[in-house]
């Protein structure tokens, strides 16, 4: 304790020597410190992050696969130098976004590691992708999968060992965070089940996928040392039962589809760097979720040497941070043991072996717009399959007396920014001669959004912007199109059939959203329906998006939140508006009525005094209730809730059962079972099924995305009051025709997380279960008791 106590004084002192103390070689690295206390006993319970040491022995046993994966690593990790051990676990200067060390004498070549979660970035002859909060607005499992194995393809083909995605961190804890587009909702099961899907489409081409950002990465404001202000990052001070329960929940479906890598995360958890966390790396990914592959830093994201060697880092990225020659040394001194270090060169070679890249595997093909170069295409036919997802994650909200589809129409008037690839008169801009955000993001007043802002943007080959494709569309039927895409107040067109008006919310990495809604936009969309009486207004959008200012006009007849559906944006678009696609997408967030309704999330929190030196954001104000589990519990009405969409036909509930597969279950894990990737592997079993007869009661043909609720006996009020714990996507249906709609329930969704156990349990007593077609509407009811 003494020791803690003299690291205190150091924190205290200066910025130099906090500096020094976070890239000290010592082991001492989740520092109990950042609390200035005298006694162990004065140490707070919450917002503390345990030590755990040492880091453990990746060893193959959760599978065969890794078994025999381990097994190779270990004959090449036997055969080198520390040196060589040194080589690979850092990145080197190359032709990627992230190149590490090679061995050639063995046999072992330089990986290559690129972004993004949605689409390989800064390179010709790619495809753009939609991003995964739009993927995650088609509820659609399938269609996750096809998406990661297009993802996958893609990357191998150019040649890239490592994708840098997909994305649970953030979860979208921050409704106005920066970075929520590039992951798949803020409800734990539904991110769950896109990463699960589209890691496992990643890696069945071949290609390592890295689930980030491990953990409670959920802001931009202040997310790096000294990115804002001079200071650390932002720590995120979590609970041991909501950082299970939400934020390492959707890592976990990633882990079971067999992810070999992970990337942590640049801000504290717990007062402790995400990069050196031993609880977070060590204790809980490694050891409780027997987590087999390698975990890389975040660019720049390592803050300490052999202290986060020691937490369970194993590859740092871009350069050798704080690595190379001082980890060689450390070895030697015993700082860090060379175990430890045969452990990070083991982990990332089982990988390599695990997705058999030791076989043919393509060499990395990443070339400069200024490069003279033979065109390495990619694309294949994924057009197709991201018109579908565009279409499949578009979300229909209004559409008053059958507004949409459109009836063969033959004058409509098309305004908006949005509308467009490049919409202002006054800018002129190259849309890829900017800098690291103009290039690959696209701002509000320039343009269509298919993407957002930063490293986890796309480089489209084309953009089928709406206007191109309406116009098409329009043409086709010899009608007429009157458009004006910058004015506030676009002159009237009295005999126009309909109005089309396109707005769009930006968001990118490095800063969060200033608001959820823009004054522009919004009177836009007034002026026209001042005069127009058909309105249909087209939203795109990085997250959730405000539309009280003009939901309720009357001459608003129908809304789209269109999100960010990559570079077919106009047919998806079209596809929808034209009723060749009956829309299915449902809302991966809930949609309020005013900022003020979301509460303590909405900005920030914590991040904002500049003065800081240590800021500080308390998780513990929410707990788990996070977006429409915080509406049910303050009973407050949103606009549109979690999981609402319409369609252009209806559909009906019935005859909502539950049973148990097997009489009784038990109420932990079984403990002589050894974990799998992944977690427990009881958690995985199927403990009740649920089903329900959905019928198309409409006139048109359509599939409905049927979603399933749980709720967990209790007395406490920590627990929500219902969950989301399944959703299928049923049909397409015919007028009159019904299908049965069937849920699993596993162990984990039955579960809550034991603080004093350290286990899931599953709590006996009546559980409540609902289906319906959003988190409100919720048409028929269930219970099953467990003993």
């Amino acid at each position: 304790m003494e020791y803690l106590k003299q690291l205190d004084q150091v924190v205290l002192s200066t910025k130099k020597a906090a500096i020094s103390l976070l890239s000290a070689q010592s082991s001492f690295q989740d520092t109990k410190s950042y609390y200035h206390t005298e006694e162990p006993s004065e140490l707070p319970l919450y917002g503390l992050s345990p030590p755990v040491y040492p880091s453990p022995t990746g060893n193959g046993s959760t599978s065969v696969q890794w078994s025999s994966a381990y097994a190779m690593a270990h004959a090449l990790v036997s055969q080198m130098t520390v040196e060589e051990k040194v080589n690979i676990t850092h990145g080197w200067p190359g032709i990627c976004v992230g190149n590490t060390g090679e061995v050639p004498r063995l046999g072992i070549p330089a990986l290559c590691f690129a972004d993004a979660p949605d689409g390989i970035r800064g390179q010709e002859f790619v495809s753009a992708f939609p991003a995964g909060i739009h993927v995650a607005a088609t509820f659609d499992r399938h269609l996750m999968y096809r998406y990661g194995r297009a993802l996958g393809s893609e990357f191998r083909g150019r040649g890239v060992n490592v994708a840098l995605g997909p994305v649970a961190g953030p979860l979208g804890r921050i409704v106005k965070g920066g970075r929520n587009w590039e992951g798949l909702s803020n409800d734990p099961y539904l991110a769950g089940a896109g990463m699960g899907s589209i890691t496992r489409g990643i890696q069945d081409t071949g290609v390592i996928a890295t689930p980030k950002h491990w953990l409670l990465n959920e802001q931009e404001f202040r997310r790096r040392w000294g990115q804002d202000v001079k200071g650390h990052a932002i720590s995120s001070n979590v609970d041991d039962r909501t950082l299970h329960e939400l934020y390492a929940f959707p890592f976990m479906d990633a882990l079971r589809e067999g992810a070999g890598a992970v990337m942590c995360s640049y801000q504290r958890a717990n007062h402790s760097y995400a990069c050196q966390n031993s609880k977070l790396l060590s204790g809980i990914l490694k050891t409780e979720l027997g987590f087999e592959g390698f975990v890389v830093s975040d660019w720049d994201g390592q803050m300490s040497g052999a202290a986060s060697a020691n937490a369970g880092l194993d590859v740092v990225m871009p350069n050798a941070g704080f690595w190379g020659a001082n980890l060689t040394q450390a070895v030697k001194n015993r700082t860090v043991s060379e175990d430890r270090l045969s452990d990070m060169a083991t982990r990332m070679l089982a990988s390599w072996h695990y997705l058999r890249q030791e076989n043919v595997f393509p060499p990395p093909a990443f070339y400069t717009n200024t490069q003279k170069h033979f065109p390495v295409d990619v694309q294949e036919d994924h057009a197709t399959l991201i018109r579908e997802i565009g279409a499949a994650g578009t979300v229909l909200v209004k559409n008053v007396n059958h507004t949409l589809p459109f009836k063969n129409p033959r004058f409509l008037c098309v305004f908006g920014y949005d509308a467009t690839v490049k919409a202002t008169p006054w800018d002129n801009r190259d849309r890829y001669g900017g800098g690291y955000d103009v290039n690959h993001g696209w701002n509000t007043f320039n343009g269509t959004l298919i993407t957002a802002g930063g490293s986890g943007s796309t480089t489209p080959p084309y953009v089928i912007s709406p206007f191109q494709a309406i116009q098409a569309r329009i043409a086709q039927n010899r009608g007429i199109l009157r458009w004006d895409f910058w004015s506030e107040n676009p002159t009237p067109y009295l005999n126009t059939e309909a109005c089309l008006v396109f707005i769009n919310a930006y968001a990118s990495e490095m800063s969060d959203r200033s608001s959820l809604a823009d004054d522009f936009s919004d009177r836009l969309v007034l002026n026209v329906a001042s005069w127009c009486d058909n309105t249909i207004v087209v939203v795109h959008s990085a997250g959730i998006r405000l539309v009280e200012a003009f939901i309720g006009h009357p001459n608003v007849t129908a809304v789209l939140m269109a999100g960010l559906p990559g570079q077919e944006s106009g047919n998806s678009l079209v596809d929808v508006l034209w009723g060749d696609v009956n829309p299915t997408g449902k809302l991966p967030y809930t949609i309020a009525k005013s900022e003020a309704d979301y509460g303590n999330v909405l900005d920030s929190a914590g991040g904002r005094t500049d003065e800081d030196f240590f800021p500080e954001d308390d998780f513990s104000h929410e707990g788990l209730f996070l977006d429409y589990r915080a509406f049910d519990k303050q009973q407050t009405e949103p606009r549109f809730e979690f999981g609402f969409g319409l369609s252009y036909t209806s559909f009906s509930y019935d005859d909502l059962t539950v049973s148990l597969v097997s009489g009784s279950v038990a109420e932990y894990p079984d403990p002589k079972k050894p974990i799998v990737q992944g977690g427990h592997p009881d958690l995985w079993e199927v403990v009740a099924v649920a089903r329900c007869t959905i019928a198309n009661t409409g006139d048109v043909h359509g599939a409905e995305i049927a979603q399933l609720y749980l709720g967990i006996p209790g007395e406490d009020e920590a627990t929500p009051i219902r969950q989301l714990r399944g959703f299928n996507k049923i049909g397409p249906l015919a007028p009159g025709e019904s299908r049965e709609a069937g849920f699993e329930l596993t162990r984990r969704d039955m579960s809550v997380w034991d603080v004093e156990r350290q286990q899931w349990r599953l709590r006996g007593g009546r559980y409540t279960v609902w289906a319906g077609a959003s988190s409100r509407d919720l048409r028929v009811k269930a219970e099953v008791v467990v003993e």
